[in-house]
């Protein structure tokens, strides 16, 4: 399927090198139009009702953000393009978006728009960005809800709700409160870092555990965390310490 598109960046050579990128490299894509600030990109999807945005985040005095805010609920499909930005990539990631980092490379260009493509083949609703809105509202609070993108759907779990997270090869294992288990395709180690800043500790090179779940630490096995449902999580001598210190400050 054709896809229609417009850009939004605030420099016109950024504007023209993805432009190009994506005649040379993405068949089937129809560019309606592209404008420089918030304002001027508000009225331009307002018009030209496109199926993708490529959007950057930093822009004169208001972001990429801003622009989704003032079009929620959000009925297209977006990419992010931008230079490298700590709490927007934080943001980004939290709720599954896809995101590309300036120079961009072909090959993250094609994946990100045939997941696009996808997306609007299957009319899927966009959940995401309504999870990304939720998550800028609570800026230094936790996250009300974290996106899990499954095989069949994307599942938006509460922090509150994962006792803890467990690597199967590429792939990671949410357990949650409500005895659901879910089947995520991203590895632990992405996660690790999403949610290592709210009081989740990696106690093994394949498990990651919540620490508001912890019961007890019990000595055996060179150390085995106890969860209040019952869970064993095994601790692996290198993090031992980190557990410790960690629980220390619970």
């Amino acid at each position: 399927m054709d896809i229609s598109y417009v850009i939004i960046d605030d420099e016109k050579n950024n504007i023209e090198n993805l432009e190009n990128l994506l005649k040379n490299w993405c068949p089937g894509m129809q560019l309606k139009g592209y404008a420089q600030n918030v304002a001027d990109g508000v009225k331009l999807i307002g018009t030209v009702n496109p199926d993708l945005v490529f959007l950057d985040i930093q822009m004169p005095e208001k972001t990429g953000f801003d622009l989704l805010k003032a079009l929620e609920p959000v009925c297209f499909e977006v990419i992010f393009v931008t230079a490298f930005d700590q709490y927007g990539i934080q943001a980004i990631k939290f709720s599954a978006l896809d995101y590309l980092l300036k120079p961009i490379d072909v090959n993250e260009l094609q994946l990100a728009v045939e997941k696009a493509r996808e997306k609007l083949r299957s009319k899927q609703a966009n959940g995401n960005i309504s999870n990304l809105l939720e998550y800028l509202r609570t800026t230094g609070k936790e996250p009300p809800r974290i996106a899990l993108p499954t095989a069949q759907e994307t599942r938006y779990a509460p922090l509150n709700q994962i006792l803890r997270c467990e690597a199967s090869d590429n792939y990671t294992w949410f357990f949650l409160t409500t005895g659901e288990s879910v089947l995520v395709c991203k590895t632990l180690k992405e996660f690790t870092e999403l949610l290592s800043p709210y009081n989740f500790i990696r106690t093994h090179q394949s498990h990651l555990v919540n620490t508001r779940y912890i019961k007890s630490l019990l000595k055996e096995d060179g150390g085995i965390l106890l969860l209040d449902n019952g869970s064993r999580v095994p601790i692996s001598r290198p993090n031992l310490d980190n557990v410790k210190k960690a629980l220390a400050m619970l």
